[in-house]
């Protein structure tokens, strides 16, 4: 028997119900539950970085039940239910795709005529974002109005820097970057007779530029930090293995002797 979506949405109708659920279950809410929803959201990252598709599946899964944990939180507190996270979901991807649904309806048809390049439907996106909210009464600032305060620092260092360039206010390639970070790492060295504060805030502007770097190469400096953290705990655990099946005491070993089998780990666990 093959599982669906409505499959889910009873199961957690059955878990929730009042006398016949699950205890846990039912003693959350949204903050209670908050936090998991963060930490499955980053294990689905996680599994897109190790590119391990078997467990990504299993991952998005877990998230998807926290979209549906918390929808059925709203809807006990009369707030909405799923069906109008769907409808809403859909109806904004309808409005911010017109080279797709150009009639401004799900089921309207494209001529297949026009051509929209990635670049155009990134721009576009943003300018029917803000047309959406021009009666919001704000401030005028291409800076972003609301990012999530969990949102992993990397990315929202990559989204405000990437706000900053639609406006022109950036560098024309990366070629100026790679001198920023070397302007960045010197400013540091220097930092070091100055105290903690000013090597804190120094080290801060040297991320800051390296996000930079990363997004004029167009890499995710996200994923590319995790597979980076992947890769060295990978490599120091078949390090220690070595070490053990040589009966060395890992601790013991001077840095000399410690470089070798990394060297030696470098070949074998990648």
């Amino acid at each position: 028997m093959q599982y669906s979506y409505d499959d889910l949405v009873y199961l957690m109708n059955r878990l929730r119900d009042p006398v016949t659920g699950c205890p846990w279950d039912l003693e959350q809410n949204f903050s209670t539950i908050a936090h998991y929803t963060l930490e499955e959201a980053c294990e689905v990252l996680e599994a897109i970085a190790s590119k391990d598709h078997d467990n990504l599946k299993e991952e998005l899964g877990d998230l998807l039940f926290q979209v549906i944990f918390h929808a059925r939180i709203a809807q006990e507190e009369a707030l909405f239910d799923i069906s109008d996270v769907i409808h809403g979901l859909v109806s904004k991807m309808v409005r911010r795709h017109p080279h797709v649904f150009p009639e401004g309806s799900l089921h309207s048809e494209r001529t297949g005529e026009e051509t929209t390049t990635p670049d155009q439907v990134t721009e576009n996106w943003g300018l029917i974002k803000q047309r959406e909210k021009a009666g919001v009464s704000r401030p005028l600032s291409a800076m972003p109005d609301k990012l999530p305060a969990a949102l992993p620092v990397l990315e929202k260092a990559r989204i405000i820097q990437k706000a900053a360039a639609k406006t022109g206010f950036d560098w024309p390639d990366s070629s100026p970057v790679y001198e920023k970070i070397q302007e960045e790492i010197a400013e540091l060295k220097e930092a070091q007779s100055e105290g903690q504060e000013r090597m804190t805030e120094e080290f801060g502007d040297l991320l800051f530029a390296c996000v930079n770097l990363a997004r004029h190469l167009q890499v995710d400096p996200e994923l590319a930090l995790r597979q980076a953290t992947g890769k060295f705990e990978r490599r120091f655990r078949t390090m220690e293995s070595i070490a053990l099946a040589e009966e060395q005491g890992f601790q013991q070993l001077t840095l000399e002797e410690m470089e070798n089998y990394w060297q030696q780990s470098k070949q074998n666990s990648d």
